[in-house]
């Protein structure tokens, strides 16, 4: 046969396999973007036909508004207040007192390229998506007489009454692309703050740029948050203020903000801990200052502060506490690959002596608080060096951080590369079986566009596998839930959605979807994972702002009139998973990103899911700000390896001592479920035969690590039981 027609042959073989790889069609890989330079962003001119399956009227319940269509002028001269505060508030939403929260009345508020002059808080409702250009992003300029807490408000405090007292359910809110100019607001007036950030589970902040005052004497400052439950926030630079960050939450995760020209860069107030990952602090005076020395529930102050990879330059102090640690759960100290130039101060007190002495130099890992080593139970006050957590090459970038990536975008793309799901058949009204269309979907698209997921909710009863090689975007939390037979047998559990099949390679990108159940399903393993990134591609398979809701939603069937957390819903109609995420053995991930959501937004449910994530994954994956309470264990890493997990929550469900771990649900061995050590309650974090696990970062209530090499554990608070 002539080499030439073998040359041809082998070049359509390689062809045909990387097509069956995408599991597509496609004629037409995606390649790059065409948006011409002076497009608007896509999201503006795409068809919107999302819907709020469960809202009273989902016909004609608007999801998606554009806030020039609600009569702002975006050119800096004309007041918007209103007019963007109508475009968020219209429809009957969940927000401004109205209601505690709310799944039923979804919305993306979109800002088109401009300038937005604002006089008063812009209230940020709950279920919300605040969404700016990401081409260009618009500005929020406060005006000269602004008055009001912040420029973007998340929780407006109630007149002659206080703060909210229920800010443990502000969950599920969204800004991102968006400069918050505060500038014009006299320098000595603190109501120059762009954001009030009271917030809980499943909210973040992305790509904000914040401009401050730079006056000796400014009281700016770029995000206020007094107290909450715990978010991710990400890709964020300061500018000026007295204030870059000033923050008081139970647990955060955060990553690559920058920090120029403020007075203090951070001001921690109080937590149960924070992971900082990637920080830039340039000429500021106080790098992270933080109030400690609070011992108990009503003195509360910084309780553990994590930061890798700074860069720190021109800065008196980069980390000084208010009180000398005196070996309590108070004040603990990660410093990890921090490189300080022209900073005199490492570690400090407030009028106090230095603790770790600056320069210009290199932190490799400097260590404050009690630690724990091998099976004692006893700790160990230490202040200083501290063992270098081993950090495998995979998980690294090219300056040797660990690896970062921001919520895709998809700026340079035309609308003519998305592709709707609703026009190519599917319902997402959260009755009809969209199992079919959607794989016919990803069958015909995946590869060739990005394929967007209008509004609504998409039932599947049997597994939807979506192929390597696929881009997915939501619209305000896309939901996709498994309901049905298929997910019932507690004995023999299935996946609600594929992510790849077994043993495939290539692209996955996955946001804003939300992926549920309809209960019960025992049987449910709510995302299995199976896709590994391409090779070179760090971060090629992941997923951003995307969230495992089990429950307390409308049209769930696991709500309080089902499942009140006295137990007198029983347990048969109460099983919401059998495993929320299951990372298998080839895959590779990047993840970014409990209450009865449609009730009072306190009251609690007794449901059961019975394990969280598990990863049998060789690496490298990334877990960024994820989560909580599982019946069996929160986390469980078994023959794993090359992982980084930044601020894991790690709570075990409320119900438990009663039924007891692992009731209602019985130890598997074929997903390797750990075994009960005579403890009430749910493992926090499970690590067996696993090496290069880096966690950095927990709040941890129950835990066991054994057979392991190379693992490094910050803030382990409570002795191990094994």
């Amino acid at each position: 046969m002539p080499s030439t027609l073998l040359t041809v042959l082998s070049a359509l073989l390689s062809f045909a396999t990387l097509v069956l790889s995408l599991g597509t069609s496609c004629s037409a890989p995606l390649g790059a973007g065409t948006a011409a330079p002076t497009d608007p962003y896509w999201m503006q001119n795409i068809k919107h036909q999302g819907t709020a399956a469960f809202n009273s009227n989902p016909s004609g319940y608007q999801v998606f508004r554009n806030v020039k269509d609600f009569g702002a002028k975006g050119d800096g001269v004309t007041d918007d207040t209103a007019a963007i505060n109508n475009a968020i508030s219209s429809g009957g939403r969940c927000g401004g007192g109205s209601c505690a929260s709310s799944t039923v009345s979804p919305a993306v508020v979109f800002f088109p390229q401009g300038t937005y002059l604002v006089s008063s808080p812009i209230i940020a409702y709950y279920y919300t998506q605040l969404i700016g250009d990401a081409r260009v992003p618009p500005t929020l300029l406060a005006s000269p007489s602004f008055a009001g807490m912040a420029v973007i408000d998340a929780d407006p405090y109630i007149p002659n009454g206080g703060g909210d007292p229920t800010w443990t359910s502000f969950s599920f809110r969204s800004v991102r692309n968006f400069v918050i100019d505060v500038r014009q607001v006299p320098a000595t007036n603190s109501q120059g703050t762009g954001i009030h950030w009271q917030v809980a589970q499943a909210t973040s902040l992305m790509n904000i740029v914040f401009e401050m005052s730079t006056a000796a004497d400014t009281a700016h400052q770029g995000i206020w948050m007094e107290n909450g439950s715990g978010g991710f926030m990400g890709d964020l630079v300061f500018n000026g203020g007295k204030f870059g960050m000033w923050v008081g939450n139970q647990q955060f995760t955060v990553r690559n903000i920058t920090v120029n020209n403020a007075n203090t860069a951070v001001f921690g107030i109080w937590n149960w801990g924070w992971t900082f990952q990637g920080v830039t602090i340039n000429n500021c005076q106080v790098g992270f200052d933080l109030t400690t020395g609070g011992l108990t529930e009503s003195t509360q102050t910084v309780g553990g502060e994590a930061i890798i990879d700074a860069v720190v330059s021109n800065t008196p102090i980069f980390v000084r506490t208010s009180q000398p640690s005196n070996g309590k759960l108070a004040g603990s100290i990660v410093i990890n690959n921090a490189q300080l130039t022209n900073v005199p101060t490492a570690v400090g007190v407030v009028g106090g002596a230095t603790v770790l002495a600056g320069g210009t130099t290199t932190i490799a890992s400097f260590g404050q608080g009690n630690v724990y080593k091998g099976t004692n139970g006893a700790s160990t006050f230490t202040q200083g060096s501290i063992p270098a957590a081993n950090k495998a090459s995979s998980l690294l970038d090219s300056a040797g951080h660990i690896f970062g990536k921001m919520h895709p975008q998809y700026t340079n793309y035309a609308v003519s590369q998305f592709v709707s799901v609703k026009d190519n058949g599917a319902k997402g009204d959260g009755h009809t079986d969209d199992t079919a269309a959607l794989n016919a979907i990803f069958a015909k698209f995946s590869g060739c566009n990005i394929i967007f997921f209008d509004a609504g909710t998409y039932i599947v009863t049997q597994t939807l596998t979506i192929p390597a090689g696929t881009q997915i975007v939501g619209e305000g939390w896309s939901v996709i839930a498994g309901s049905g037979a298929a997910f019932q047998d507690i004995n023999n559990p299935k996946p609600v959605v594929q992510v790849g099949a077994a043993n495939s390679q290539g692209i996955m990108e996955i946001s804003d979807i939300i992926f549920s159940t309809v209960g019960p399903t025992p049987g449910a393993i709510v995302v299995e994972w199976n896709v590994k990134q391409p090779a070179g591609q760090n971060g090629g398979a992941g997923m951003w702002d995307s969230h495992i809701r089990l429950g307390g939603a409308a049209g769930t069937n696991l709500e309080s009139a089902q499942c009140p957390s006295s137990g007198t819903g029983g347990t048969a109609a109460c099983f919401a998973s059998f495993l929320a995420l299951y990372l298998t053995a080839g895959s590779t991930a990047y993840l970014e990103v409990y209450h009865d959501l449609d009730g009072d937004g306190v009251s609690q449910l007794e449901l059961f899911s019975g394990r969280g994530i598990l990863s049998e994954s060789a690496g490298p994956v990334w877990m960024i700000g994820t989560a909580e309470h599982h019946a069996l264990y929160q986390y469980s890493l078994v023959n794993a390896q090359n992982h980084y997990m930044g601020l894991i929550q790690t709570e075990t469900p409320y119900y438990q001592p009663s039924p007891a771990v692992p009731s209602p649900f019985s130890l598997n061995s074929a997903f390797n479920d750990p075994t009960i050590f005579g403890g009430s309650s749910a493992w926090a974090l499970h690590v067996t035969s696993s090496s290069n696990i880096l966690v950095f970062g927990k709040i941890i209530l129950h835990y066991e690590l054994q057979d392991l090499s190379a693992i490094f554990c910050e803030r382990v608070e409570f002795p191990p039981n094994k």
